[in-house]
């Protein structure tokens, strides 16, 4: 029972499934069937063979409900039939009319089709006609750009040309490329573009060609507007520090004055008026510069920019070289220098130019090489040229162009201190041609000053001369009308000179932008230049030239005495000019008192030497006769012509300081004691009388006179005689014969004949003794007194042996 009704259970549940099966072949695409029935094969053996009965089972079924549904309208069916056959007649019927009809519309219709034709023709010329339309509209632009780039070519508007092209080639061209001219304009507009490059080039060839000829006029007018603004600075400065006004404003570019003194304004429009409103130029004014524009545009379009850019760096460093060359002969006119300065200035003011006015055509770091190349260039050109320069006028007015030209350039913003650094190297070349030019101007002063006091008859005359030259004596101011001043006419014109220089070469020292303490440091230092070696060396000139004599050696100390006074008048001078107090820390003081100190004292040297020649002239006019029996009774005539001589020399001195005189004069006394001394001890005189020893000592007599009649004034007791002290001793030696005292008291301090040398007795003694023998002298002392001759042979033994003594 358990196995039956399990196997109950089993058929359910397999009829269960045949169903779901069924149900999903029913319903299931029939692609799908596939799978489904396979699930059949694969379950429980024998389950087809149900499922086969389970399926007819379902087909008779469905097979009596499509029955019942055919026997429920099949009535209906039969209607319809018979109603269709009913219609059939009527349907042949309308077939009829329906060919009649279509046969009557083709008959009338062959017209309109022949005439559809014909429009369809028409619209399909209309439709062509209306492409071709269309294609010409998009032609037509190509063309007329085309043109218009021949029009801007042959009119050289090239940037105009390239835009154009570019045109062209990327909106107007790509429209209609299909066509072949325009095949043609394509492969044609890079060789336009070589052409634009080269014809470009070609013009800023011309360009870089002309600039060069050019850039004299162009640096002019820089300098010149440089020079009208630092002119008009430096008068406004002017108003300033009178206190007119404050705060000035100019504008170099424009006509506006705010501010400016009414006289400032003036003049200035006085000016303007001259120049009938001649706008202020521009390097834009005078050169062109659109080949420069057009070329950079045309490069930069064609993208070749760079390339552009360094052929044109490159010329304009050529033609920087071509500008720095001076020419040979530069430095002997200010025009030449001009010219140099012109070109350099328009050269960088058209760089300066082209940096502002194009985008990194030049760059600042390309200028900056470009100056910092030229300026060591120039300096080195300035350096050498103005070396040769000889005259101080041309070398102020190369100072003057240089500060014109670094302030012409410093207001384009190029460094210029180097070139401030070489005005002070000029300065001492300056200085050099002033002290040469200078030098000239002594000399000549000298040569036609008369070295005689300056005679005054009048008030007038005398404040003339006090007016040049700073002199106040009140002693001279009391004389009466005429008078003389002690120094000579030189003085107050080597005093108006050196003011003079002072001028010159604070002329120099304008513009230089220094302060007033190194404007005043110039001044003194190149004031002493003069002083210490100019003027110093035309008085040490003057004082050893031949022809000057003691009187004119005279008046030069005199000058040289009122010049040394004069000197603090001369550093007034300075400090009025400057303004700066000589007490001030670091001023240089001049060093006249030196110059005019020495000069006094080679000059008072000279007084000493000429002097003493002039003493010797008048002892070699000597004509003794060294073996006369008896003395003349009076002083020889050349003696008494030298004291004259030395008398009224002497008389001369009285201006000179008390000491000059007195040395002079003890220096003339000792050095005619010498030549005396000299001349009785002479080697190639072998013999003296006792008779020339007495003329000899008349005329030692008539110098002692001389002296002890005080010829200069200030000398103390019997000073001046002493110069002829050993003269004096030894003449007496031999005119008292007093060898006893001699050889008794010889070595004393208070020796009668302490003054007499052994030697030189010894020497005049053996003259004497071989005059004796030859002309029989002392015959009457051999025979009267042979003693006395024998005393002569023991004194000339006792000398000798203290001769031997002596040199022992």
């Amino acid at each position: 029972m358990a196995d039956v009704g399990s196997s109950g259970c089993g058929a359910a549940d397999s009829i269960t499934e045949h169903e779901r099966i069924l149900q999903e072949v029913e319903s299931t695409d029939t692609a799908c069937v596939g799978p489904t029935l396979r699930s059949i094969y694969d379950d429980q053996p024998n389950t087809h063979k149900r499922f086969m009965e389970k399926l007819d089972a379902r087909i008779r079924n469905h097979d009596r409900e499509i029955e019942k549904m055919c026997n429920f309208h099949h009535q209906g069916f039969v209607d319809a039939i018979t109603e269709l056959l009913k219609v059939r007649a009527d349907a042949e019927k309308l077939m009829g009319q329906v060919t009649d009809t279509n046969r009557r519309l083709q008959e009338a219709g062959s017209e309109v089709t022949s005439q559809t034709e014909e429009v369809i023709r028409c619209r399909i010329q209309q439709r062509n006609m209306a492409t071709t339309v269309e294609k010409l509209q998009l032609c037509i632009p190509v063309l007329e750009m085309y043109s218009k780039l021949k029009e801007q070519l042959e009119s050289r508007r090239y940037y105009a040309a390239l835009k154009t092209m570019e045109q062209l080639e990327k909106v107007y061209i790509p429209r209609v490329s299909h066509y072949r001219f325009c095949q043609i304009m394509a492969e044609n507009l890079p060789k336009l573009r070589e052409e634009i490059k080269d014809v470009s080039m070609s013009d800023l060839k011309d360009f870089l060609e002309s600039i060069r000829k050019h850039s004299d006029k162009v640096g002019e007018t820089a300098m010149r507007q440089a020079q009208q603004h630092r002119t008009f600075n430096s008068a406004v400065a002017k108003q300033v520090s009178t206190g007119h006004f404050t705060k000035p404003v100019y504008s170099l570019n424009g006509r506006t004055h705010a501010n400016v003194p009414n006289g400032l304004l003036a003049e200035d429009e006085a000016g303007e008026e001259e120049d009938a409103d001649e706008e202020v130029l521009t390097a834009q004014d005078l050169v062109d510069f659109s080949p420069v524009y057009r070329c950079l545009h045309i490069y930069t379009v064609l993208g070749d920019r760079e390339t552009f850019e360094n052929y044109y760096r490159k010329q304009r460093k050529k033609q920087a070289r071509l500008v720095l060359q001076p020419q040979a002969n530069m430095h002997e006119t200010v025009e030449g220098y001009r010219r140099y300065f012109n070109q350099i200035v328009g050269f960088f003011v058209v760089e300066d130019h082209v940096l502002h006015a194009t985008r990194g055509l030049v760059t600042r770091s390309f200028t900056d090489e470009l100056w910092n190349m030229a300026l060591s260039k120039i300096i080195a050109v300035l350096r050498t040229h103005s070396s040769y320069c000889e005259d101080p006028d041309l070398v102020l007015e190369l100072k003057n162009l240089i500060v014109i030209f670094a302030d012409t350039l410093q207001g384009y913003g190029f460094p210029v201190n180097r070139l401030f650094d070489l005005l002070f190297e000029v300065r001492d070349q300056y200085n050099e041609t002033l002290l040469k030019k200078w030098a000239l101007v002594f000399r000549e002063i000298f040569e036609l000053d008369n070295y005689s006091p300056i005679p005054v008859e009048t008030e007038d005359e005398y404040k003339l001369v006090t007016k040049r030259f700073p002199f106040n004596d009140a002693d001279v101011q009391k004389q009466d009308f005429p008078k003389k001043l002690p120094m000579s006419q030189s003085v107050p014109q080597i005093y108006t000179q050196v003011k003079e220089f002072i001028y010159a070469s604070l002329k120099f020292s304008e513009s230089l932008h220094r302060s007033s303490t190194e404007v005043d440091d110039m001044l003194r230092k190149s004031t002493n230049l003069l002083l210490t070696r100019t003027l110093s060396s035309c008085l040490q000139n003057l004082i050893k030239k031949p022809h000057i004599g003691l009187t004119e050696l005279v008046q030069i100390i005199i000058n040289t005495t009122h010049l040394e006074q004069a000197c603090r008048f001369l550093e007034d001078f300075i400090t009025n000019i400057t303004n700066v107090s000589p007490e001030t820390v670091h001023t240089t003081r001049l060093y006249g008192l030196a110059t005019f100190k020495d000069a006094r004292h080679a000059a008072e040297g000279e007084i000493y030497t000429k002097l003493n020649q002039k003493i010797d002239e008048f002892i070699q006019l000597a004509d003794y006769e060294w073996g006369m029996i008896e003395s003349d009774g009076r002083a020889s005539g050349y003696l008494m012509d030298l004291i004259n001589f030395l008398r009224s020399t002497f008389q001369v001195f009285t201006h000179l300081p008390g000491k000059v005189a007195q040395t002079a004069c003890m220096s003339a006394c000792k050095h005619l004691s010498t030549s005396l001394m000299q001349m009785l001890l002479d080697s190639e005189l072998k013999q003296i009388s006792m008779g020339a020893v007495q003329q000899f000592n008349l005329d030692v007599i008539q110098c002692e006179l001389f002296a002890s009649s005080e010829p200069v004034p200030g000398f103390q007791g019997d000073t001046l005689q002493l110069a002829f002290i050993d003269l004096r001793q030894l003449l007496d030696l031999f005119m008292v014969w007093d060898w006893s005292t001699y050889l008794a008291d010889y070595g004393q301090p208070n020796s009668k004949y302490l003054r007499v040398n052994p030697a030189t007795a010894l020497a005049l003694l053996e003259k004497m003794k071989d005059t004796s023998k030859k002309n029989n002298i002392f015959s009457q002392f051999r025979k009267n007194d042979r003693d006395k001759q024998k005393l002569i042979e023991t004194v000339v033994k006792q000398l000798r042996s203290l001769v031997n003594g002596m040199s022992s």
